[in-house]
């Protein structure tokens, strides 16, 4: 039996792409059960939204249980993607924070400025990506929970002071602060196995407050002790110079692909696409988009920033940055 389900379902199923808390996904899927049709044709899809209401107010109540047992934080990823900053104090986290986003952290020339976990959100073209400022690694300081953040972040962005005296020393010492809890920084480009993704960390480092004098040695000495694998970045946080080349890397450095979905003799909006990881194919797509493509779908039709304009791909056909799709059952 067909579902027949409202027009006011799909609209309404829509908002579970921008859902970020578990509060909110709850929220959305039970607009959605009160909207779809109660019968036969329904019941899956009824059940289906049933255990994910479940299972996510049961995260929930395992996240409220540990945080009574001590201090610890959990930042739901929002966004293309989650991008945790770390580095010493003063290093210019939160400025650069306020720089690339519209966040409004506190700022001092003073150490532990931060002292909790904090996420804002970067505007990247048409898309927005998770930064999250946390407190400083310090050899006395390097609490359990920053571990934890580090490890389920998406990558790393690791931001040098270049007025340091020592710039290569402090690297080093944060390298093995992070060792000691078994994360491992790689540059961008490295392949990260499934089984080491909450231990092999794609990294970003970045030389900061390059714009003032007598800094020309640390920089370069920076430089020389960074594997060329890492494409040592300089920038300027207070003179915000050097930060489109950052915001670029930290979209490449998420390995994600932005896809828009379009209807037969529409136009695509370009302004709300789709995410996802770089080697996702279309059928990848045809199941984020409804259960019905992922099932039904015969063929699709791509528009791509260079070779495609309307052609027929197969179901096995990997998904390009900006690809305009139309999904035929």
């Amino acid at each position: 039996m067909p579902a027949n389900l409202p027009p006011q379902y799909f609209e309404t199923e829509k908002k579970l792409k921008t859902a970020k808390t578990a509060e909110e996904k709850i929220a959305v899927m039970e607009e959605l059960l009160s909207i779809i049709p109660k019968h036969k044709g329904t019941e899956k899809l009824q059940a289906l939204y049933k255990t994910k209401i479940s299972k996510l107010r049961q995260q929930a109540q395992k996240k409220a249980a540990i945080s009574r047992h001590g201090p610890t934080f959990h930042i739901d990823k929002a966004g293309a993607g989650q991008v945790i900053l770390t580095g010493l104090p003063n290093s210019g986290k939160s400025s650069l924070i306020k720089t690339l986003t519209n966040a409004t952290p506190d700022i001092g020339d003073y150490a532990f400025t931060t002292h909790t976990p904090s996420p804002a959100m970067m505007m990247y073209e048409n898309i927005q990506i998770q930064l999250i400022d946390t407190p400083p690694i310090t050899q006395e300081y390097f609490e359990p929970w920053h571990a934890e953040l580090i490890k389920s972040a998406d990558a790393v962005l690791l931001l040098m002071d270049v007025r340091s005296q020592n710039p290569v020393a402090d690297l080093e010492m944060i390298r093995g602060k992070l060792k000691e809890r078994n994360i491992e920084l790689v540059p961008e480009e490295q392949e990260v196995y499934l089984e080491k993704q909450f231990f092999w960390k794609r990294t970003l480092v970045v030389a900061n407050k390059t714009d003032l004098p007598g800094t020309d040695a640390s920089l370069s000495a920076l430089r020389n002790a960074v594997d060329p694998a890492y494409n040592l970045i300089s920038i300027s946080s207070l003179k915000s110079t050097g930060l489109d080349e950052l915001k670029n890397r930290i979209f490449a450095i998420l390995k994600v692909v932005r896809v828009y979905s379009k209807m037969p003799g529409k136009k695509a909006d370009k302004t709300d696409p789709y995410i996802f990881k770089v080697g996702d194919t279309l059928m990848d797509m045809a199941k984020t988009v409804h259960r019905d493509f992922s099932q039904k779908l015969k063929f699709a039709r791509i528009w791509g920033q260079d070779k495609y304009q309307g052609q027929k791909v197969n179901h096995d056909y990997v998904l390009q940055d900006e690809d305009v799709i139309e999904l035929h059952l």
